[in-house]
């Protein structure tokens, strides 16, 4: 459990740093912004991979990661409905347009509807761990974000409603991959029976 926890403050921590505006200003003087992008990547890639570690490491030792709830077998259905706006929102961060615009920052509630997801149907103390502390990262993030937007430090970019088709049509179908193929071959768990 302890991997994961550093694994989370790790990447955490790194996507803290654009919220200190002052602190980020100055490493982007001292360090350029290329150097501030590369150590930023390497480091959020670290936390991830540590974070990977980590969960892994606590589901396969059920005894030190004790089932807080239990689900009923239809939350997986709320899972999965969350799941379907999680994925085109994903896309929709890296392809401005209507909806980027409309939600502001659709990498944020990607993930948050992805750790809302999985709190639904995960009870353990490394799922509630990750996925709440993800979940409380994004929330935090997002505030900063409205501020930072007020502010003029961060400007909202739109585009042609293409970028939203393109989006919603790779969004749903990496959503069908993943809940074909993708989650059973990389988390281990099926989707579908």
């Amino acid at each position: 459990m302890l991997l994961l926890v550093i694994g989370l403050l790790v990447f955490v921590g790194i996507h803290l740093l654009p919220t200190q505006t002052d602190i980020r200003r100055v490493v982007i003087e001292r360090a350029g912004i290329g150097v501030y992008k590369a150590f930023f990547s390497i480091v959020a890639v670290i936390g991830f991979a540590i974070i990977v570690m980590g969960y892994h490491k606590a589901q396969l030792h059920p005894g030190k990661n004790p089932v807080l709830w239990t689900s009923p077998a239809w939350a997986r259905h709320i899972t999965m409905l969350l799941m379907i706006f999680a994925f085109p929102l994903l896309f929709a961060a890296y392809l401005p347009g209507r909806i980027s615009a409309a939600v502001r920052h659709p990498m944020i509630l990607a993930v948050k509807l992805w750790a809302l997801a999985h709190l639904i149907v995960r009870g353990d103390v490394a799922s509630l761990l990750l996925f709440g502390g993800l979940l409380a990262w994004a929330v935090a993030d997002r505030i900063s974000l409205k501020h930072r937007e007020a502010a003029g430090l961060i400007t909202i970019k739109s585009g042609p409603v293409r970028n939203d088709i393109i989006a919603i049509v790779l969004g749903l179908l990496a959503y069908a991959i993943f809940v074909k193929w993708g989650h059973p071959a990389l988390i281990g768990v099926a989707i579908i029976p």
